[in-house]
């Protein structure tokens, strides 16, 4: 009786320094610290088991002054190393080595491991809520005395843990809850949100469109609160279904939470954008949420927005910059650009400027809505007669150009010539009366050998012009020498 009351008393003492703290973490470090002391061990540790993953996690460690703390190495112990304390527990004894010698035969794989951690003697004690045990409570090399007495003692401080674990987990789950209340209201604007640790590779499924959960099958509706492993394959899995065949890999390479922790460094977030076979374009992003003691990357949130209605006005706005409004073909500026780009590769060619014979006349005759009718029917014939791979663009007015690669034989160019001034000829304008349109060709080829600009091949190109408005009717002349 006297020894019960001894001990009530240092656990009473315990939970005194212990409830100075404000967490339950803190709370349990002090309150293991306490005892730590008091008994005069090595180390006192407490393992909790995961019935998923048929292993069990060192969760909070003491360690006298000079003792190798083992924490960081006991995670995710199989529990059938340990199958014989299990079984001893269930017969409702605890475990008591008075010296791991006396193991070494019987349970070898047991006597190795502790071995390792230089413990001579132990007692560990089941942690068990509503009799069903959740892991146990150890004292490695405590002083040889009463072990009876002192896993009497554990029992009680067990108990008094189980209470402890439990605060803790609905701690736990009330700011998680909390915090995923919170990124739930950040969710609106995107299909879907994970939050993510990066270290465990554990997830939980904030938010999925209901239209993305039937889309990707059963096993990806989120659950309330609900916490799964293997991001990795989760998210492998998703990027599979969904992301065209074309951008699979840049959004595998994206998504591999291996490389995630260097990509972030000094970034608040980082974005990959892509098509998926639902939504169309999308933008994911990895958002940095959190990092642990030794400033680790821990949770981050992975999300992904819809950015169709973005993309085309993006796509919009960039036609229109590049675009010739009235005809459709390239505008000056990015016709030139193109064609310089062209020429900076040294990709030989044909360079073509392209003129409306008497085109103030038709204005003035006819007027300027004739005039705008007679430019849009030049550019769709000239569309017409050129390759995919060349650049047709308007100068402005009624002048055109077009860059041909590859084209560098005269008798391929004067076939070209006669196809796009067979083109013209159909032109009909029912307001000219018949009146046919003409047009003059200034050619120059470049051999794609030495390094030339744009202004010097439009400068021969031009010259040639000059010679084809001398002639009659449709006309081109290519550049040579002495012009």
């Amino acid at each position: 009786m006297k020894t019960i009351i001894k001990y009530e008393l240092v656990i009473n003492e315990a939970l005194r320094s212990a409830l100075n703290y404000h967490t339950p973490d803190e709370q349990i470090n002090e309150f293991i610290r306490f005892f730590g002391r008091h008994i005069g061990s090595d180390r006192i540790y407490i393992f909790e088991d995961c019935k998923e993953r048929h292993g069990t996690d060192n969760t909070y460690e003491w360690c006298a002054q000079g003792v190798t703390p083992e924490i960081d190495r006991l995670q995710n112990v199989d529990m059938d190393v340990i199958k014989w304390w299990y079984d001893t527990f269930s017969k409702g004894e605890s475990i008591i080595i008075t010296d791991i010698e006396d193991i070494k035969e019987e349970h070898r794989v047991s006597y190795d491991m502790l071995k390792e951690q230089n413990v001579r003697n132990v007692v560990v004690c089941p942690l068990r809520y509503k009799d069903e045990i959740s892991g146990f409570f150890g004292v490695d090399n405590p002083p040889k005395s009463d072990y009876r007495g002192l896993t009497t003692f554990l029992d009680m401080i067990g108990t008094l843990l189980i209470s402890f674990l439990k605060l803790r987990n609905s701690f736990i789950k009330s700011n998680k809850e909390a915090k995923l209340s919170s990124y739930s209201s950040l969710s609106k604007i995107y299909i879907s949100m994970h939050l993510v640790d990066v270290q465990t590779k554990r997830y939980h499924i904030i938010k999925m469109t209901d239209q993305i959960a039937e889309y990707l099958g059963k096993d990806f509706k989120m659950g309330e609160y609900e916490i799964r492993d293997n991001f990795c394959g989760h998210i492998k899995n998703i990027a599979e279904k969904m992301c065209i065949k074309s951008q699979l890999q840049e959004s595998l390479e994206f998504v591999d939470i291996s490389t995630l922790e260097e990509r972030l460094l000094g970034e608040n977030s980082i974005t990959h954008e892509f098509i998926d076979k639902i939504s169309g374009w999308c933008r994911s992003r990895f958002i940095p949420v959190d990092y642990d003691e030794n400033g680790r990357l821990r949770h981050v949130l992975f999300c992904i927005e819809c950015i169709e209605e973005e993309k085309k006005r993006e796509n919009r706005l960039i036609y229109l910059a590049r675009t010739d409004l009235m005809t459709g073909l390239c505008n000056r500026g990015s016709g030139e650009k193109m064609i310089t780009e062209l020429l900076k590769g040294k990709k030989g060619g044909l360079l073509c400027l392209i003129d409306c014979d008497k085109f103030k006349s038709i204005n003035d005759t006819y007027g300027h809505s004739v005039g705008d009718k007679v430019i849009i029917a030049v550019a769709e014939k000239l569309r017409k007669t050129c390759r995919d791979s060349d650049v047709v663009l308007r100068l402005g007015g009624d002048e055109f150009a077009t860059y041909m690669p590859k084209m560098l034989e005269r008798t391929v160019a004067e076939k070209f010539f006669e196809r796009l001034f067979e083109n013209i000829r159909q032109i009909d304008i029912i307001e000219m009366h018949g009146k046919s349109i003409e047009i003059s060709l200034g050619t120059c080829f470049y051999d794609g050998y030495e390094a030339v600009s744009f202004d010097l091949l439009y400068r021969k190109a031009d010259r040639a012009m000059y010679q084809s408005k001398k002639q009659k009717g449709c006309s081109a002349v290519i550049y040579g020498e002495g012009m």
